[in-house]
């Protein structure tokens, strides 16, 4: 289990982050909403240590993590898939997915598991291909098959539909929820979709201004009125 407790983060004098706490057990999808600006982004990167926090704590299982370097946090368990990808566009598909096992060692590095492309067929077709030859909802696969090649047990998801097609859409929806049912990683997802936020939480945080405004279960999120909490 991830756990976030009231952590806080500033810009310069700006108070970005305002004691923020959530908890992301395994085997759920948390689901973090908020308008853009609000720091959903420079929370996933707290998470992730790019972004130091002032004060408060990150625990995983119980440990706190909130000195680890980034490294140190994805040898500990934790994966990132940022907004906007950063895939490596001169390397191969294959060769791309095989960077997101470099916390392992030995032979274990050298072929990227298949498990992989059965979750995203279009990259087994694909492996040869540079990843700058992919579309942006391949590109989108990619980054996640990258992130999950690290065996994580917590996946963060900053706002995997943003300028994706339909189609792919879905299929990322339905690799995200068999992946939190499987019971072996926490997700933790920001979005910006309200469709899809919904239909895949378990958990859901809002955010406004730095903060939170409203939390609870997945299922309460129609009737709490969160769509028009988070309308743009």
């Amino acid at each position: 289990m991830l756990e976030v407790k009231e952590i806080n983060q500033f810009y310069g004098g700006s108070h970005i982050l305002r004691d923020v706490s959530f908890q992301a057990p395994v085997g759920e999808c948390s689901v973090v909403l908020g308008r853009n600006g609000v720091g959903k982004t420079t929370l996933l990167k707290c998470l992730m240590g790019i972004l130091p926090i002032k004060s408060g704590q990150i625990l995983l299982d119980g440990k706190d993590i909130s000195k680890m370097s980034p490294e140190q946090r994805v040898r500990a368990g934790l994966a990132y898939v940022p907004q906007g990808r950063d895939i490596f566009s001169t390397l191969t598909v294959e060769e791309n997915i095989l960077i997101g096992m470099a916390k392992f060692s030995g032979a274990k590095t050298r072929k990227v598991p298949s498990h992989l492309y059965e979750i995203f067929p279009v990259l087994d077709e694909m492996k040869h291909r540079r990843g700058g030859d992919l579309s942006g909802g391949q590109q989108q696969q990619l980054a996640i098959a990258r992130a999950l090649a690290s065996e994580p047990s917590v996946l963060i998801l900053d706002e995997p539909t943003e300028g994706i097609q339909p189609s792919i859409i879905k299929d990322i929806g339905r690799v995200i929820r068999k992946l939190a049912d499987q019971g072996e990683m926490a997700i933790v997802l920001v979005e910006q979709f309200y469709d899809f936020a919904e239909e895949l939480a378990d958990a859901y945080t809002v955010m406004a201004r730095g903060q939170v405004i409203a939390q609870g279960q997945g299922a309460e999120m129609p009737e709490k009125g969160i769509r028009e909490l988070v309308a743009i």
